[in-house]
């Protein structure tokens, strides 16, 4: 999971391709769902998954498995 570490938006946005109004959109989203959490480090704000993404990205891989019979094919 990409963000398991804590990222900065334009890590974020970088390693999804997405512009920058997309990437807020997407990054607020999560955020507010519960599955992004803001950390503060100085004046910058990073993006961190939560243990509610985690719960989510299993119950996705295991869907996924079971649609295609294989791993998913990016790296989750």
């Amino acid at each position: 999971m990409f963000c398991r570490s804590p990222r900065s938006f334009t890590n974020i946005v970088g390693r999804c391709d997405l512009n920058s109004k997309l990437g807020q959109e997407y990054l607020g989203f999560l955020a507010a769902k519960g599955y992004l959490a803001e950390v503060r480090e100085g004046e910058r704000t990073l993006y961190q998954t939560t243990d509610r993404a985690e719960e989510y990205l299993s119950l996705f891989s295991t869907l996924y498995r079971t649609l295609f019979d294989k791993h998913p094919g990016f790296k989750l």
